[in-house]
């Protein structure tokens, strides 16, 4: 198994988490998938998603891959008036990732993150590796505390 630059950093922070891979399917990045490969249910697989705001700039929003967020309810969380997803071909130059593999974890700069309020009701969740086809299990509550997010109603 290859070490992400998101395993780094959470070593460093001596945070635990495990790794688990997946097959990647390049024709349906699809997280239901990943969940299902992963043996975890879609509610606690998480997906990062990044927007920008009128505002405020740059947007991080993790949510399970089961939703789809909320673009009122995300410009709301981030006190913006109007957000709107960044499009795929922008994602490396503003978070060093592709899409499928964006990690709320080791962006290019820290941006301000928002994450479902439903994490929290898991002891554990999975958010990306920072790779396709690599998943980490980690306490949610971690995962808060590290990267500090807030925790909010942003899906539907």
């Amino acid at each position: 198994m290859i070490k992400t630059n998101v395993m780094s950093l959470l070593d460093q922070a001596k945070i635990e988490y495990k790794a688990l891979e997946y097959e990647v399917n390049e024709k349906e990045l699809s997280g239901e998938r990943v969940a299902v490969q992963i043996g975890y249910t879609s509610e606690q697989v998480f997906k990062t998603l990044a927007a920008k705001g009128e505002k405020k700039g740059i947007l991080v929003f993790c949510i399970p891959v089961s939703t789809e967020l909320n673009l009122k309810k995300a410009a709301s969380a981030a006190g913006d008036k109007k957000i709107e997803m960044i499009h795929v071909k922008d994602l490396p130059g503003l978070t060093g990732y592709i899409r499928g593999g964006c990690s709320p974890i080791g962006m290019k700069k820290k941006y301000p993150t928002y994450l479902d309020e439903t994490a929290v009701l898991f002891d554990e969740i999975t958010v990306s590796a920072g790779v396709r086809g690599c998943q980490l299990v980690i306490n949610p509550k971690q995962l808060i505390e590290y990267t500090g997010a807030i925790v909010c109603e942003i899906t539907d």
